[in-house]
């Protein structure tokens, strides 16, 4: 196959050649024949010498313009090729999970940028993030569906990224038929999970090692689970033997699914739940004297990009303050970071700045990142975006 080549300016490819896979706009030569091409196209990306460095998608009017999809220039970016990369994943995820609940696609981390898709049992959730990805996306569904043969395969493409590439916010039935609500095993207990109104794909699949973590810790332990989503540290905790666990989180539809578990689970009676925005509840906690043996905070991302990072921080650091002063003495905090732009580093900063705020002392006992079915990719720091940090508290 031949595909159209794009040239990388002379000298702006030190991040390419250390392995980075994206290559900014203001790193290519955008001459009229670049800016012809259509958004998603494939291109094999030339270095100043002439040397063909690989086959990307390419998208003209994006920050990033080049996503490599392989670093060989003689690549056919056809079924094969994607065959080849599913299989590839599936197996890395066989080896850890023995039940078809996990992420079977990161993006970048499993050599398919732009592409992410969950597995709930037998429905697939994708999200078709980029240009390149949509444009290929028959293509991929069938590839997937010869490969594990799905009851159904939902698009989810609502990811905000899509506006940057030009591309619509939208839903999707792309093959079979598949309900509102699926039921998925994690840690060896039933959950209730939303498909077509939940955030993302419906579950945070990231976090699985790190539920389990709070769970072996959780015995006889009341708990309090901030952005709890559909409950997944609460009820982890309960299943470990919690007394008791408050959820809280602004979505009442997430809370609805989180009862909708705890009853599945037989821990119903040991839940409470609270729609609230999660500052004003600890607010309100506190002035309320209530304290908790272990306090979650797993917030949405408070940076969503570097502009926001000084922002962003005083918000880590406002959570943890406010956190650690609801943690009895002695007890646990544990605060998740999915943003991609804080370091593990600045994170754990404003933590122990928070827990300092709050007149307390204390020890981490565990830092971790994401679960394995959301592989990094060495030459791309964004893909280690997950931080989970927790402390034993005086």
């Amino acid at each position: 196959m031949t595909y159209p080549t794009v040239r990388i300016q002379p000298g702006r490819d030190k991040r390419f050649r250390a392995g980075s896979p994206w290559l900014y706009s203001n790193e290519l030569v955008m001459d009229a024949a670049a800016k012809a091409l259509e958004p998603g196209s494939i291109v094999r990306p030339m270095s100043e010498n002439g040397k063909v460095m690989g086959v990307a998608h390419f998208n003209p009017h994006t920050l990033i313009a080049a996503r490599m999809l392989t670093r060989n220039k003689d690549a056919t970016i056809d079924a094969a090729f994607f065959r080849h990369r599913f299989e590839r994943a599936l197996k890395l995820r066989e080896r850890f999970y023995d039940r078809r609940c996990y992420r079977l696609v990161h993006a970048e981390g499993d050599g398919l940028p732009g592409l992410v898709v969950d597995r709930y049992n037998n429905v697939l959730v994708a999200q078709f993030n980029t240009a390149g990805m949509q444009s290929q996306a028959g293509l991929i569904c069938e590839v997937l569906e010869g490969l594990i043969a799905p009851a159904a395969i939902l698009a989810r493409n609502d990811a905000p990224i899509r506006e940057l590439e030009g591309l619509p916010l939208e839903q999707a039935i792309m093959s079979g038929t598949a309900g509102a609500v699926t039921r998925i095993k994690e840690n060896g207990l039933p959950f209730e999970v939303p498909l077509a109104d939940g955030q993302k794909t419906g579950w945070y699949f990231d976090q699985r090692e790190n539920r389990a973590f709070i769970r072996r810790m959780a015995h006889g332990a009341d708990v309090l689970d901030l952005y709890s989503y559909s409950g997944g540290f609460g009820l982890n905790a309960l299943d470990g033997g919690a007394a008791s666990a408050l959820l809280v989180d602004r979505s009442e539809q997430a809370l609805t699914m989180a009862r909708a578990s705890a009853a599945l689970q037989g821990s119903g009676e040991r839940l409470e739940t609270s729609q609230n925005d999660v500052f004003h509840e600890a607010a309100a906690l506190i002035e309320a004297k209530r304290r908790f043996d272990i306090v979650i905070a797993d917030p949405p991302p408070f940076v969503r990009s570097k502009k926001d990072l000084a922002t962003g921080l005083k918000g880590y650091r406002k959570l943890a303050r406010m956190s650690a002063t609801l943690v009895r003495e002695p007890g646990f905090l544990a605060v998740g970071c999915c943003s991609h732009n804080v370091s593990m580093t600045a994170f754990a900063e404003e933590i122990r700045s928070g827990v300092k705020a709050a007149g307390r002392g204390g020890r981490q006992i565990f830092a971790s990142g994401a679960s394995p079915d959301h592989p990094i990719h060495p030459g791309l720091p964004e893909t280690a975006y997950l931080k989970f940090i927790v402390l034993a508290l005086d």
